[in-house]
């Protein structure tokens, strides 16, 4: 069963002109089953405008709306809002290939499949929370609105509306009060997710949201985070990349048969221990480190990442990302993805300092792209000649006054109910799993808030969702981190002594 509604602009067949329309719906109703246990939910698709302080449509926002409809009372059920990255991509990653009803046609480890399509995900955690996936300006179907002459604004009106730090997280805010409101969610309790920049994004939310809109939430789960504007140039930097150097090259098979010989997660917290107490001063000690203390280093870096001495000792202790994609595999004439180092890659030669392409967004590419047009017009019935963009139009982008991290630790001191959960893969290059690690201890410097602060790694990438196994433990910890973080009912937001 669907049902259409569009009201505002001109109906398809007035004109031949490509728009969306400032507002939209349709509903459908499905049925699937999670983890065993059948759910009934409606999925409404549509677009909600995004208005100026006079009160006029600048833009509109897509959205997919999950919500389960065997449930009768959703006072206590959660909401959990999703947002992605880039800045500029669309919310389809973790739409249908993560928390969703319906996942990519992919393999067991996430390599794309044909015939492209979905099936249905029997993790999801649609059982436990009602789920919205949000595009930001320019993503996915979302755009900015034409005036009243039929002009656009400027450039760089549009840039101060919508494509920085701050000015994402205030409309987003603006636009998420009207939502909550039309959906009557008000008393739900409210979970923000983010995955990349989306965590970036939803950090700032919480305090954006807490401050100017008076909505108060339950959790925030980030999901391979960025650096949220928390401090980490110079020796912290460069000694945090090493446990993943080490956990990419443990995956594939590089390092002593001591090293390969330990589970994974029992091998890192002796590189994360090195990294902290041996390589990070001595990078600090720079060209007056001891000879004999340098060469110890080098050999133990080489130990665990997988490169050579010689490769170390050039690159002066501070190996990058881009050269370790590219050397890692150099002598089997392969590179390694950035964003998920499992994926490899051809080179047109094998000399040179970083990879031709990044090997894993071509394969996510190939799948999520069919899969989600497919999805979208054909399942649940949106059809517009728009294009959904995968990656939208969204720079230059103000990253300025960025201190989404510091708002986030305000947000919870302020906020007792409020809970935050970090997941990240260890494979991933792009936003590294310590760097991850790193951010959650400086979020709470004091450690009077730690017990509401979490990590859980995964044998994955940036999209650790995509590994199947992953897919089940990650939603799973979602679906218990939203379980601990209910406070029992009559239970007080308050601090005791």
């Amino acid at each position: 069963m669907a049902t259409l509604i569009l009201t505002a602009g001109r109906s398809y067949a007035e004109s031949a002109d490509r728009y969306i329309e400032a507002e939209s719906q349709v509903t459908t109703e499905h049925e699937t089953k999670i983890n065993g246990n059948r759910v009934r939910y409606s999925a409404e698709i549509g677009t909600q405008p995004v208005w100026d302080d006079e009160g006029g449509a600048v833009a509109t926002l897509h959205y997919t709306y999950y919500k389960r409809s065997d449930v009768k009372d959703d006072t206590t059920r959660p909401l959990l809002i999703s947002f992605n990255g880039g800045p500029g991509s669309a919310s389809v990653w973790m739409h249908i290939a993560y928390t969703g009803p319906k996942i990519l046609n992919i393999d067991d480890e996430g390599y794309p499949l044909q015939p492209y399509g979905i099936k249905s995900n029997p993790y999801s955690v649609l059982d436990v929370a009602d789920i919205v996936y949000v595009n930001p300006v320019n993503t996915g179907y979302s755009r900015v609105l034409k005036d009243d002459k039929g002009e656009l604004p400027s450039k760089d009106s549009q840039q101060k509306m919508f494509f920085g730090v701050n000015a994402d997280i205030a409309y987003l805010a603006e636009w998420l009060n009207t939502f909550v409101t039309r959906k009557n969610r008000w008393r739900s309790p409210k979970y923000l997710i983010g995955e990349s920049y989306g965590t970036t994004r939803v950090s700032g939310l919480a305090l954006e949201l807490q401050n100017s809109q008076w909505m108060y939430l339950n959790g925030v789960i980030l999901v391979s985070p960025t650096d949220l504007g928390i401090e980490r140039d110079g020796p912290v930097k460069i000694a945090n990349r090493l446990p993943y150097f080490a956990a990419t090259a443990w995956h594939h098979k590089l390092l002593k048969p001591e090293y390969q010989a330990m589970a994974l997660e029992d091998f890192l917290p002796q590189v994360e221990s090195f990294a902290l107490n041996e390589l990070m001063p001595a990078i600090a000690e720079g060209g007056f480190i001891s000879e004999q203390k340098k060469q110890a280093v080098i050999q133990q870096v080489a130990a665990y990442s997988g490169l050579s001495e010689a490769a170390i000792a050039q690159n002066n202790l501070a190996v990058s990302t881009s050269y370790f994609w590219k050397e890692l595999l150099r002598d089997e004439s392969k590179t390694v993805g950035r964003l998920d180092s499992r994926y490899l890659g051809l080179d047109r030669q094998d000399s040179g300092s970083r990879p031709d392409y990044n090997a894993e967004l071509t394969s996510w590419l190939h799948s999520f792209t069919p899969a989600l047009n497919y999805y979208l017009r054909e399942e649940l019935n949106y059809k517009t000649d728009v294009k959904y963009n995968m990656f939208g139009p969204v720079h230059p982008w103000d990253r300025s006054n960025d201190t989404t991290g510091e708002n986030l630790s305000k947000a919870m001191a302020a906020n007792p109910f409020l809970n935050v959960m970090i997941q990240a893969g260890y494979y991933d290059g792009a936003t590294n799993y310590f760097d991850a690690k790193y951010s959650m201890w400086q979020l709470d410097p004091s450690g009077k808030m730690k017990q509401r602060l979490s990590f859980k790694g995964y044998r994955s990438g940036h999209m650790m969702y995509l590994r199947r196994e992953d897919l089940k433990t990650a939603n799973d910890d979602i679906r218990t981190f939203i379980k601990a973080s209910l406070p029992a009912n009559d239970q007080p937001a308050r601090y005791r002594r």
